[in-house]
């Protein structure tokens, strides 16, 4: 395989799919999926003509992306914006793909990047974001798990758990603002409940019930993010907030706890603090303990760091920090936040900038950037 005449072809290739009517991060992820599929066939047939052959599987793999996504859009303009309290009536098509496509033939991992993707509407490199991966190390696992499922059977759906992990990204995709799928995640979850008593399930309802409650107050009219503890309260969605806690205290009280009532707890914490200067920091700092516990996350290890140290001092904090590998997406920024809160503006200045490069979205770039600012102009005076 010649890899350096893939390189020199893809330029072209996505070029020629762009005229053709396609966006360019449209061409550039079917481009992607014709250079995996190209690795695998060519060792063994390789074409004659090898940029008409990337050209043609590209195109494919653009059409067949563009068709499942007008078939997800159809869906969306169903869900209302808010989605209402109460039991769904039905389980539609969508959820059973979702349990079709979390087959026992794949990895969970597996399983969960290729419902995403052609179920959940996301790109490969929204994907790869999220996973925390290289977007070509994705576009691979994608299409290793979709030769896998194309030579089974669809007779035994996958597992709740990898059901909900799946739900569970769309949630955070959509609730980030790149794609508006969180009303569309709470509508799938709800149905979820609705036949299945399990309580990681309530969890995961409840979980996002209390995250869409404050969705409206994330971000101000610019589009700027404003940080928790400067959101209007006055303007969280109450009636959401009371169903989330009411959801989660019936599933905590069957003492079956897993990670999305752990985050639901915290959560609940958050939203039931009437002021930021009231938060319960020493009871969410013992929630991330039962997190740490369940699921060894660095990222809960770095939220942690965050919250102890609210409850216990911005030197507490970052010692915790200092346990974590500096690598971890967010870790600049936290950094900074307890430098900052620990007097030390020099390096709070300094390390929000270096976060501000990092940022993995506009939003948040903009918004390190601007604290950076402010700690240098106040340095200045």
């Amino acid at each position: 395989m010649d890899e350096a005449l893939l390189r020199s072809l893809t330029p072209g290739v996505i070029g020629i799919l762009v005229r053709r009517g396609a966006d360019f991060a449209a061409a550039e992820d079917a481009v992607q999926d014709a250079l995996v599929e190209a690795v695998r066939v060519w060792p063994a047939d390789p074409p004659r003509d090898a940029k008409g052959w990337l050209v043609t599987v590209a195109w494919r793999r653009f059409l067949d992306a563009t068709r499942a996504d007008t078939a997800r859009r159809r869906r969306e303009d169903l869900v209302d914006e808010e989605p209402p309290p109460g039991p769904a009536p039905a389980v539609d098509d969508t959820l059973q793909l979702y349990f079709l496509c979390a087959q026992p033939s794949l990895t969970p991992s597996s399983a969960v990047a290729l419902t995403l993707r052609a179920v959940g509407g996301l790109t490969t490199r929204q994907i790869a974001q999220a996973y925390l991966v290289p977007e070509a190390t994705m576009a691979q696992r994608i299409s290793r798990a979709k030769r896998t499922v194309s030579s089974v059977r669809f007779d035994r759906p996958g597992d709740v758990a990898t059901v909900l992990r799946v739900l569970y990204l769309v949630f955070n995709e959509g609730y980030s603002g790149d794609v508006d799928l969180a009303a569309e995640a709470i509508r799938l979850t709800r149905q979820l409940a609705a036949v299945i008593d399990h309580p990681e399930v309530a969890g995961l309802l409840a979980l996002m019930l209390l995250h869409h409650a404050r969705r409206a107050t994330r971000t101000a009219p610019d589009g700027s993010l404003v940080p928790l503890a400067e959101q209007d309260r006055s303007r969280w969605d109450t009636g959401a907030i009371a169903e989330g806690v009411g959801i989660l205290q019936a599933a905590l009280a069957r003492d079956r706890l897993g990670e999305f009532q752990a985050q639901a707890a915290i959560a609940a914490l958050h939203a039931d603090a009437p002021t930021a200067g009231e938060t319960d920091w020493v009871q969410i700092v013992e929630w991330y303990d039962e997190l740490v516990r369940l699921t060894g996350s660095p990222v809960v290890r770095l939220n942690r760091a965050v919250a102890v140290g609210e409850a216990d001092g911005p030197p507490a904090g970052l010692a915790a920090l200092a346990e974590l590998d500096g690598s971890l997406p967010r870790h600049a920024a936290v950094a900074a936040y307890l430098h900052e809160r620990n007097g030390d503006a020099a390096t709070a200045a300094r390390l929000y900038a270096e976060a501000a490069r990092k940022a993995p979205n506009l939003a948040e770039r903009d918004y390190l950037t601007r604290q950076a600012a402010r700690l240098n102009a106040r340095r200045c005076r």
